[in-house]
């Protein structure tokens, strides 16, 4: 299936894929998260998912000590669109243990330069892919992922079952000149959460599914749109 067919689907809320994560997985899955860890008494530990538009990315892969780069996990095994693959990025303490892990070597872990990291993180942005980031409080942003909709379990589960507000946090929405907006329809194939459907002569946009990725704004041909602070 092509990456055009899966944005077609994701853009319209039509989430039959063959190799979707169904939800007795994503149950599994979460339940299996809920037993990984024993926390003490009276201590807490806040891990949260949050996407990051492009400019974020960069600023965390800039202040990174060392960045490996890897297959990402979730189109590895769901193998549901043609997107780019070697896209994952861990961050200093995250990279060392993606680098000394038997069960990482399968997905091709390596150290790279922040100049090839921001590269990938470009090439992704291009292609369409969303920048989610898994932020622990004690560690900081460790790992960037460059997800698609088709296959991210978290992404996939956001927006097919309606919860995006309550399992992704994202600093901006987006804003739309309707003024200078041609109603080309670059902006809903480029968004992977529905946000923007072609009415009649329009774009018809929802901004309570805008995560603030900033797809849309890069590849508007008439500079329409732009990322505003959420809030």
């Amino acid at each position: 299936m092509t990456k055009e067919a899966n944005y077609a689907r994701s853009s319209k809320h039509r989430h039959e894929l063959t190799g979707d994560w169904t939800a007795e997985e994503i149950g599994d899955i979460e339940g299996r998260l809920h037993t990984a860890v024993t926390v003490p008494v009276e201590v807490e530990i806040r891990g949260e998912n949050r996407v990051l538009n492009l400019e974020e990315a960069r600023k965390y892969l800039e202040d990174a000590w060392l960045i490996v780069l890897m297959d990402c996990t979730c189109r590895v095994e769901r193998k549901n669109c043609d997107f780019p693959v070697h896209t994952c990025l861990r961050l200093n303490e995250r990279g060392e243990q993606a680098l000394t892990s038997d069960e990482l070597r399968k997905l091709n872990p390596r150290k790279v330069t922040i100049e090839e990291a921001l590269a990938v993180l470009d090439q992704s942005h291009k292609a369409g892919l969303v920048h989610m980031a898994l932020a622990v409080d004690r560690e900081g942003i460790n790992e960037i992922c460059s997800c698609c909709m088709c296959c991210c379990l978290v992404l996939s589960a956001a927006v097919r079952f309606g919860v995006l507000r309550h399992i992704l946090s994202f600093s901006a929405v987006a804003a739309t000149d309707s003024s200078r907006c041609t109603g080309c329809g670059v902006c809903v194939t480029r968004c992977q959460f529905g946000a923007r459907e072609i009415g009649t002569g329009s774009v018809v946009f929802n901004p309570d599914l805008c995560s603030g990725c900033g797809l849309c704004v890069s590849t508007c041909p008439a500079e329409a749109i732009t990322l505003e602070k959420r809030g």
